[in-house]
């Protein structure tokens, strides 16, 4: 084995440690060796015990001062002061050991002042030299103006981003923190690691590192969120890799460096799902998506494609986005059968025709107005599409013996306070009776906010904050829950696989987030201080807002499932001729445009619904162009 090799196996902090011994016996022995050459002729030696405590006690104050938490090379003044401590400490306890030991025989009380003088220059000197040594080699290096960067995290992901780096010129790596204390010291790939994350703010300091690199796919939320924290402290730029999960289904690289989203720190840990159960509800099955070209649809329709559908149709209303869908599906899975349809779900011969053609098997119905003030004033137009569309698709399953439909739901249908969430409220209670009187399988999935979801709140404070403010709420204490579109898609599709019929589903979505600390994460995010760089103002609530959002109603006795983080709702049944009764008379008030028959309507079914200002027939809500988004 080569010398270079075997220097390599041996740990950092040891060659450290044993470094910082052979000095200490080093200096006992010029410290007293100078005190006999310029003070006497007769030179009385080390006596058998003289240097082993010597060494125990200095090795102790050593490590008692934390001179082993800094790198040699970073050594600067905090080193120097701790090297002087130890020194001066070190020489007080050897005096008293000795005392103890032997009243100081042959150790002369001069030894004691000598000896501190001359380690602190031994220990010190090496140190500086070193990080001259390195400094000089590394201005080499980054001559070139590559910019100095700190990877946070040492474990596999952190060693491949080093190796990438090393091949591109733009970035020198100085080295990494991490929390692992079987970590410290090492080196890897030629990188130090320098110190725990706590250190961030002092090691970017002293290592005049000009960004950060998170590398960490496998960190929780909670995690993310005390980096971030500390990387805002330092002032310095920060990007990440990818989380393991978007790795897996290949919505990004492993080493691919982005920046930090706010779905890094608001999106939860992630769920774990039978995937087993999911892809035999799916795989080989003839599935239809409504609403495909929407921010849930279209993530619904790359995770049926990615489990192996035998084909896929996709329905939307807007061109755009399904022309958007329909390019990428077919460039990602030229092999899947795809069809793309424009149509509106409401139109019952296009649909009609549709489900006699396709013939689908499992229907997932995400087509929905979804933006709460615009639908304040406009119930027609929320009722026909929320409502009347719904009916259409789901009576269409069941004529055409669909196996399993999904209803796309929201936590707004909980106790209602706005023609939204009414609507939708009022379309479960649809599926959810509809069940009773079919072979299809009619189930309901509802969730909350959906994070970066087009006409949420995250992408109008994102337009707001690079137009340089005001970020807009409407009230300081409201509160709701989040998910991300994978995670939110992932939910529907192992709804799919549990339900039997009939179900309402809610996820466990954890602790609800103020829209507030929202804004400041992501004005912070935005390299921005909340409040004086980019101003926050409230609005106020509108009509129909909640402050806090629920996930069930009292009544419902919610109850676990055989998935940990799935709830399941006890529904509450309304007379079926009732509900056909209502839906007839309001699908009629829809056609002739009469308002106050359908408010009369949805007030039958849904008694404990109240009624605002801006929702009585003829107000329409216009939208202020600074308000912020509610869905």
């Amino acid at each position: 084995m080569s010398l270079r090799k075997l220097i390599g196996l041996i740990h950092p902090r040891t060659a450290v440690v044993t470094h910082d011994l052979l000095m200490a016996a080093l200096a006992w022995w010029i410290a007293k060796t100078l005190r006999y050459a310029l003070m006497s002729d007769h030179f009385y030696g080390f006596h058998s015990l003289e240097f082993p405590m010597v060494l125990a006690v200095q090795a102790i104050v050593l490590g008692w001062t934390g001179l082993y938490r800094g790198v040699w090379r970073f050594a600067s003044l905090p080193d120097l002061w701790n090297i002087l401590r130890a020194t001066v400490i070190g020489a007080l306890a050897i005096g008293l050991v000795l005392f103890l030991y032997n009243r100081l025989n042959e150790v002369p009380r001069s030894v004691l002042l000598i000896y501190p003088v001359v380690l602190a220059v031994l220990l010190g000197a090496p140190r500086l030299a070193y990080r001259f040594w390195k400094d000089s080699r590394l201005d080499l290096f980054t001559a070139d103006g590559s910019q100095r960067v700190l990877i946070v995290g040492a474990d596999r992901a952190g060693e491949a981003l080093t190796r990438d780096l090393q091949r591109d010129k733009r970035y020198s790596v100085v080295g990494f923190v991490d929390d692992r204390d079987s970590l410290r010291g090492a080196s890897i790939n030629g990188r130090l690691v320098l110190g725990r994350i706590e250190q961030l703010p002092e090691l970017t300091r002293e290592a005049a590192v000009q960004m950060l690199l998170i590398a960490m796919p496998s960190a929780s939320t909670t995690e993310m969120r005390r980096i971030v924290e500390l990387c805002d402290l330092t002032g310095l730029p920060y990007r990440t890799v990818p989380k393991l999960e978007d790795v897996i289904a290949g919505r990004a690289q492993f080493n691919e460096i982005k920046e930090v989203a706010i779905e890094d720190l608001l999106g939860r840990d992630p769920v774990e799902l039978d995937w087993t159960a999911i892809r035999e509800t799916l795989t080989g099955r003839r599935v239809l998506v409504t609403g495909g070209g929407g921010s849930i649809g279209s993530e619904l329709c790359r995770q049926i494609a990615r489990l192996g559908a035998h084909s896929l149709a996709v329905v939307d209303h807007s061109e755009f986005n399904l022309y958007q869908i329909t390019q990428e599906l077919r460039a990602e899975y030229p092999e899947l059968i795809f069809e793309s349809i424009l149509a509106d779900c409401g139109d019952h011969a296009a649909m009609r025709k549709l489900f006699g053609e396709l013939k689908p098997q499992v229907v997932f119905h995400a087509a929905a107005y979804k933006h709460v003030p615009m639908l304040q004033g406009q119930l027609r137009q929320a009722f026909r599409n929320n409502v009347l569309a719904t009916r259409n698709v789901a009576d269409l399953s069941d004529l055409n013996q669909v196996e399993c439909f999904v209803l796309i739901s929201t936590d707004k249908a909980v106790n209602p306070t706005s023609v939204m969430g009414a609507c939708k409220r009022v379309a479960e209670i649809w599926c959810q009776n509809l069940n009773a009187h079919s072979n299809t399988h009619f189930i309901t999935v509802r969730f909350g906010n959906v994070l970066d979801s087009a006409g949420s709140v995250v992408p109008l404070f994102r337009r707001q904050i690079q137009n340089g403010g005001p970020v807009t709420i409407t009230h300081p204490e409201m509160s709701r829950y989040f998910m991300t579109i994978p995670e939110a898609c992932q939910l529907i599709l192992q709804a799919a696989s549990l339900g039997k019929g009939g179900e309402i589903f809610a996820l466990d979505m954890g602790d609800p987030v103020k829209i507030r600390d929202l804004a400041e994460q992501m004005i912070r995010l935005a390299g921005k201080k909340p409040g004086s760089e980019i101003p926050i103002i409230y609005t106020g609530l509108r009509s129909g807002e909640k402050l806090f959002e629920e996930l069930f109603h009292p009544l419902e006795n919610y109850s676990a499932t055989t998935h940990a983080k799935i709830f399941l709702a006890q529904h509450r049944q309304v007379s079926w001729e009732l509900l056909q009764a209502q839906l007839a008379k309001a699908s009629e008030a829809t056609l002739i445009f009469d308002e106050e028959n359908l408010r009369s309507c949805v007030s039958s079914l849904l008694p404990s619904f109240r009624w605002s200002d801006s929702a009585q027939p003829g107000n329409v809500v216009s939208i202020r162009r600074n308000e912020s988004g509610d869905k």
